[in-house]
Formats: C-alpha cells, sequence, structure tokens
C-alpha cells in the first residue's frame, strides 16, 4: 500500500512538468531564451529583441478578429502599459497574419499607445508557436522567457501582472 501511495505522490508531482509538454503548438519553454527577431512598428520603430536586454518585454500576439483578443488587449493598455511602462518595461503587440495598413486602420479606432507591429507572414510568431492566440510571453532583463500563457483568462492574466511587477521591482 506505501509503494501504491509513493508513486501516486510521485506521479503528481510530475504534472505541472507534464501539463507542459502537452502542448505541441508551443516551441518555446520558460527559462530558455526568447527567439531573436526584429519588427518595425506601426511608428517606423526596429525593435530587434537581441537590443533590448535589460529590459522586461511583454510581447502579445494577438489577431483584430480575435474576440478573446479584444477583452485582452484593452486591459493589457489600461492595466500594464498605463500603469508600468518606464524606460525599464515595454509592450509589444504583435499582429498575426496583419499588414501595417491593417493595424493603422484598427489602432485609429482603438487608440492602444503601446507599440503595434505586423507580422503579416507569421514569420515572427512561427518562432514561438504553431497556432492559438493571443499568446503574451513576458521576457526578463536577462532575455530569457520568464512567462508564456495562451488564450485569455482573468486569472492566468493577473497572474502576468504581478509577475511583470514583481520583475520590475528587481
Amino acid at each position: 500500500m506505501k509503494k501504491v501511495i509513493g508513486l501516486v505522490i510521485m506521479f503528481l508531482s510530475y504534472l505541472p512538468v507534464l501539463a507542459q509538454d502537452v502542448d505541441s503548438t508551443t516551441f518555446t519553454k520558460v527559462g530558455q531564451s526568447v527567439p531573436n527577431f526584429s519588427v518595425t512598428t506601426l511608428d517606423g520603430k526596429i525593435m530587434k529583441m537581441s537590443e533590448l536586454k535589460g529590459t522586461i518585454v511583454l510581447i502579445n500576439f494577438f489577431a483584430t478578429w480575435c474576440g478573446p483578443c479584444m477583452v485582452e488587449m484593452p486591459k493589457v493598455e489600461k492595466e500594464i502599459w498605463q500603469q508600468l511602462k518606464s524606460d525599464k518595461f515595454i509592450v509589444v503587440a504583435i499582429g498575426r497574419e496583419h499588414t501595417k495598413d491593417d493595424l493603422v486602420k484598427f489602432n485609429k479606432e482603438k487608440g492602444f499607445t503601446f507599440h503595434i507591429a505586423p507580422d503579416p507572414k507569421r514569420e515572427v510568431f512561427s518562432l514561438f508557436a504553431r497556432q492559438s492566440i493571443p499568446r503574451n510571453y513576458v521576457i526578463g532583463k536577462d532575455g530569457k522567457i520568464a512567462y508564456q500563457g495562451i488564450g485569455y483568462s482573468p486569472e492566468e492574466f493577473g497572474k502576468m501582472v504581478e509577475l511583470i511587477k514583481t520583475l520590475l521591482k528587481k
């Protein structure tokens, strides 16, 4: 009986590790270096991940037609960007399968003030995942992925906000 209980406890302790590996659509893992890429934001700024070391970065992949993305993005603006923006933290939202023209029109309606960049051919997105949005990645000052999440839920969003706050205090 003790052996069975021990095996059950051991199995249960590995569940979080197993659950993280179940998502075959995600190519990255927490703790690994962020894939190197560059994007050009709507205002013409070239952002290279290799040049952002020392800065905390929230990368948000979205699409204008994505319902959960449209729930999440105003919260990113109000609860993250407007409250936490600094020279130590940036947000870059990357429009999966959108052109610059698509996103300029979109942002005229929405009025987001964080960086937005197009990814019309999924070139950047494909470094992180195969499918599913919204996706969020928090990159620490060391250039490593500190958080990654798929979809939107108030609970997960809250965890992400708290992690960003904690990283900013370090």
